[in-house]
């Protein structure tokens, strides 16, 4: 008697259709040739694609609602809306809160990089840098992650709070306290370890937990927090007053 032919076991598709979508990129500077250059280099790369340019702040946000962006390179320095108001309108459209702002400016000074993180930018990068920062700071930033190390953010922003910067702009005291008070005791205590700029490996090893279990506390404290990402807490740590800086 004849048997029947098996039928094949389905393998899963390898095509490059299966492979993940380019990082969308959004390039917004008044300076046409710094965007042209930019663009170049971005779009050199098979991971990302610049998706739309922007002259101005306000054209900007239009943009990045138009083309789905996921990462936007921001001029702070701009006619009209600057790169900071644009931030902050981005930050506060709940249809853009998976668009993350990587700021660009020639003002490499503390104050611009604290009043961008507080107007929600996921970090801060001279025009100056070497074309592959630029290139993995928009990976990182497309990732979730902060743009400047923990430990960078956390200095900066101790020093600059430390001379009496703060804006006044942002939640109140108050508010501060009701957000915190949402917090567990695990959270608050990985909230004060990423403000003191360790990495989720070093915070596991202080508290004794897996990476993994920091992660998820990280990403806990984040949702109570409003935070966009890890830069965000460290903001948010200091303005509460949750730590101190200190005149080292």
């Amino acid at each position: 008697m004849t048997q029947p032919t098996p039928t094949p076991t389905p393998t899963p598709a390898t095509t490059p259709d299966a492979r993940e979508a380019p990082i969308r990129v959004l390039l917004a500077d008044d300076q046409a040739l710094l965007r042209s250059a930019f663009r170049v280099l971005v779009d050199s790369e098979p991971d990302m694609e610049v998706v739309g340019e922007a002259a101005d702040g306000a054209q900007a946000v239009e943009l990045a609602r138009a083309t789905g962006a996921d990462v936007v390179l921001m001029d702070i320095r701009m006619p009209g809306t600057d790169g900071l108001a644009a931030t902050r309108m981005i930050s506060a459209d709940p249809e853009l809160s998976a668009v993350r702002v990587v700021m660009l400016t020639t003002f490499e000074v503390d104050e611009y990089v604290v009043q961008s993180l507080r107007a929600g930018a996921s970090g801060f990068l001279g025009k100056g840098a070497e074309p592959d920062e630029l290139l993995n700071a928009i990976r990182i930033a497309a990732a979730g992650e902060a743009l400047l190390s923990p430990a960078a953010t956390k200095g900066l922003i101790a020093t600059f709070l430390a001379q009496g910067g703060s804006s006044g702009e942002g939640p109140d005291s108050a508010e501060y306290g009701e957000r915190l008070a949402a917090l567990t005791g695990r959270e608050r205590e990985v909230l004060v370890q990423v403000a003191g700029g360790h990495p989720n490996d070093r915070i596991a090893e202080r508290l004794e937990v897996s990476p993994l279990t920091v992660k998820t506390h990280v990403n806990r404290a984040m949702a109570k927090l409003g935070a966009r990402d890890r830069a965000q807490l460290v903001v948010i740590a200091y303005e509460s007053g949750l730590v101190r800086p200190r005149a080292d």
